[in-house]
């Protein structure tokens, strides 16, 4: 099964992204990597907003980072064909905390869980999950570092 069908077999109607975001790019590919910029976690109408341990709970803030995940695979379509994605390399998950909280990878498990669902094996990566304060309130924002054929 290819990955677009994958992805809609998932519920995602896959269309890459718009590459340009001036003032930056939303992908660059470098040889066989591609490093996107942060996704934000919003997806067909829907937005996920707000502090995660005061506004979201976890399991709404798994699926923040599950569309951000997915903004992430679209960015790299606007640079690369999908179907040519070797693995992830990396993924770096962020988090907009409340004060106290310290459940970031509870968090980013969701981007993780979605790659692995969406891309197998090739969505194994190497991965970190850190808290801050996001611009505009968004859930979560995440870059990855892809490799393609």
């Amino acid at each position: 099964m290819s990955i677009i069908e994958k992805l809609a077999e998932m519920g995602y109607s896959f269309e890459p992204a718009h590459l340009e975001f001036p003032p930056f790019q939303q992908a660059r590919r470098v040889g066989d990597l591609v490093f996107t910029s942060g996704q934000i976690s919003t997806h067909d109408g829907v937005e996920i907003k707000g502090k995660v341990g005061k506004d979201l709970d976890i399991d709404e803030a798994a699926k923040a980072a599950e569309l951000s995940a997915y903004n992430c695979l679209r960015a790299v379509g606007a640079v690369a064909d999908i179907e040519s994605i070797q693995g992830i390399v990396k993924v770096l998950g962020m988090v907009n905390v409340a004060d106290g909280f310290d459940s970031t990878p509870k968090v980013i498990d969701g981007a993780s869980r979605f790659l692995l669902d969406a891309l197998g094996d090739r969505g194994r990566h190497a991965r970190s999950a850190v808290g801050m304060v996001l611009p505009y309130n968004w859930a979560v924002e995440i870059e990855m570092v892809v490799h393609v054929a």
